[in-house]
């Protein structure tokens, strides 16, 4: 997701009222670094949460092939900050489904990765750590979606 220019970012803010303007700021003012993506996401991103995740998950996509797969500890340090990076975009967002969702479609690709995570008993606890936290963040849904999400995360 790339941030807005400045100038996109004031016309945006210019067409809100008050009320709503002092609701974003004071969601801002909890985040210190990721300011401007924040904000991005808050005036163009929030309203159409199917695209904010689309685009999301080819970040993840691309950011897993730019991995230096020459030994494990490469991968791990390169996994860590792909699973960094989802948690920032979960956080923007505060939607437990968007938060199923991307971290189910991570499980998937870390599945798919080569090499195998099977071999690296760290890798392979990340992994199982995260199926733990999609278990919980499930619990939260509706129960159509809860049912919907545990089948998708078995499989």
């Amino acid at each position: 997701m790339k941030a807005a220019a400045a100038k996109e970012i004031k016309t945006a803010l210019s067409e809100l009222s008050q009320p709503d303007l002092v609701v974003l700021c004071l969601r801002l003012s909890r985040f210190k670094k990721e300011n401007k993506e924040l904000l991005t996401y808050l005036l163009f991103e929030a309203g159409d949460e199917e695209s904010y995740i689309d685009s999301v998950k080819g970040e993840i996509d691309y950011e897993l092939e730019q991995i230096n797969r020459k030994n494990y500890f490469f991968i791990k340090k390169g996994i860590r900050k792909v699973l960094r990076m989802i948690k920032k975009y979960i956080r923007y967002s505060g939607n437990k489904e968007t938060e199923v969702i991307l971290l189910i479609y991570f499980c998937q690709r870390l599945r798919a990765f080569q090499p195998s995570i099977d071999r690296s008993r760290v890798l392979k606890n990340m992994y199982l750590q995260q199926q733990k936290v999609i278990r919980t963040a499930i619990g939260k849904l509706h129960e159509d979606l809860q049912y919907d999400y545990l089948q998708e995360l078995k499989e």
